[in-house]
């Protein structure tokens, strides 16, 4: 592909220096629709990174759009606080008859602010205020967001120290084959909580993601996830899955602990329930749990109505009938056998692929590699991200409504990007 430098100066010389995918993508994003994106001179990019997971049903999705425009040509709601609207009304019909009751999953709904960072705010609150306790676990190489709170059960370093104070009540544990297979899983962790002389303040919750998005696509076994269930109930802990990226279908099922048959005591969801990208929210927990004062945890953008209305148009256009899971582990199979065969070309230069569903993650033995070979594929007309504690992973993000023969394309883009900067 032939690209004309772009015009970015006013980025350069207004925008803060804190932007970063941009740096990756030097170009300027015109227009977008389902897997592609177009720059301005009308150059073609094939999308595996997807908003970073925001936008599970493509770009523009007709039928969200569809949704979205009637809405707002009705002179529909946009802005309500936390004010019963037909909007909010329709999407929480949807969400209960569509994904809660079909899975025995008893949750009452929460609308925190529209961010992931919040939803997990308002979850470590909910955790302390029920338990009394201040202590939170969480795990080696988590991201949960970027806000203090979120920071705190944070584990990469340049991240946690962007807050410039001190992150506290957070206690890291190994996450899933964090030791190769050397300890048996929670012996540490459990070993803390049975001596009193270890220091660790009896947690009031363990807050993981089932899969680490930002730590490097590490995949936690369905097992060890029913270990850590049973240790929280044991020892009188909430267990919080952090389903912002994972959720919405991404591992498969629509919330990623499904697989494992689990029922977390709180759930936060984000990015992809808008459906188009649109901020929104959700932290989900168990009606004994629901102690909040009116007004306790609130936010002026919590009733964020045209991403209600284009969540319930994705909730009744795609999980109706169960077709979206499977065709997401149908996209899976087709994923991980290329991934299989790059790994086979390139033996010493990669470490391993992983992933479940169309979250997959190559890890490069030479670090800096990963970088390099996102840097070639978007050349190429491929969006791709890094991810890891040294973004050493290239990760694998594309829509859930990517045809197989778009994946194919990018599939085989990507082998070409790693074959060429070899």
């Amino acid at each position: 592909m032939t690209i004309t430098q772009p015009d970015l100066s006013v980025f350069e010389t207004l925008e803060s220096e804190v932007r970063s995918y941009c740096r990756g993508w030097p170009t300027v994003f015109d227009r977008a629709q389902g897997s592609r994106m177009y720059d301005e001179d009308g150059h073609e990019y094939l999308d595996f990174f997807a908003g970073a997971g925001s936008l599970n049903y493509g770009h523009n999705n007709p039928v969200l759009k569809r949704a979205l425009i009637d809405y707002i040509e009705r002179d529909g709601v946009t802005h309500g606080l936390d004010m019963s609207t037909t909007a909010k009304r329709a999407f929480l019909e949807s969400f209960q008859n569509t994904i809660l009751r079909p899975r025995d999953l008893p949750y009452k709904v929460m609308f925190p602010g529209p961010t992931g960072t919040n939803a997990v705010e308002a979850a470590l609150k909910l955790a302390r205020k029920v338990k009394g306790r201040e202590s939170i676990v969480s795990f080696t190489n988590a991201f949960h967001g970027m806000s203090l709170g979120s920071l705190a059960v944070t584990g990469n370093a340049f991240k946690r120290a962007g807050a410039g104070i001190p992150l506290v009540h957070g206690t890291p544990m190994p996450f899933d084959n964090y030791l190769d297979g050397q300890t048996p899983d929670f012996l540490w962790f459990e070993s803390l909580l049975e001596n009193s002389g270890s220091g660790l303040n009896k947690p009031a919750a363990v807050i993981v993601e089932t899969v680490q998005g930002e730590g490097g696509i590490n995949v936690a076994r369905a097992e060890w996830l029913r270990q850590l269930a049973d240790v929280c109930k044991r020892w009188d802990m909430l267990l919080i899955v952090d389903d912002i990226q994972m959720g919405c279908g991404r591992t498969g099922g629509f919330f990623s602990f499904e697989e494992a048959g689990i029922v977390p005591d709180i759930v936060t969801v984000s990015k992809s329930i808008s459906g188009y990208g649109l901020p929104f929210a959700l932290t989900l927990f168990k009606p004994e749990l629901d102690i909040w004062e009116p007004g306790e945890h609130n936010g002026t953008f919590r009733g964020n109505n045209p991403a209600f209305v284009t969540a319930a148009a994705a909730l009744d256009a795609y999980w109706a009938d169960g077709q979206m899971e499977k065709q997401t582990l149908a996209r899976g199979e087709q994923v991980e056998q290329a991934l299989k065969a790059i790994r086979a070309e390139h033996p010493d230069a990669t470490v391993e692929y992983r992933g479940r569903g169309l979250v997959w993650g190559l890890e490069f033995r030479d670090k800096p590699r990963a970088n390099k070979v996102a840097r070639r594929a978007f050349d190429l007309g491929l969006l791709i991200e890094t991810s890891g504690p040294e973004s050493e992973v290239v990760k694998l993000l594309p829509a859930l409504t990517i045809t197989a023969e778009e994946l194919d394309e990018g599939l085989r883009t990507l082998a070409r990007a790693v074959r060429e900067t070899s």
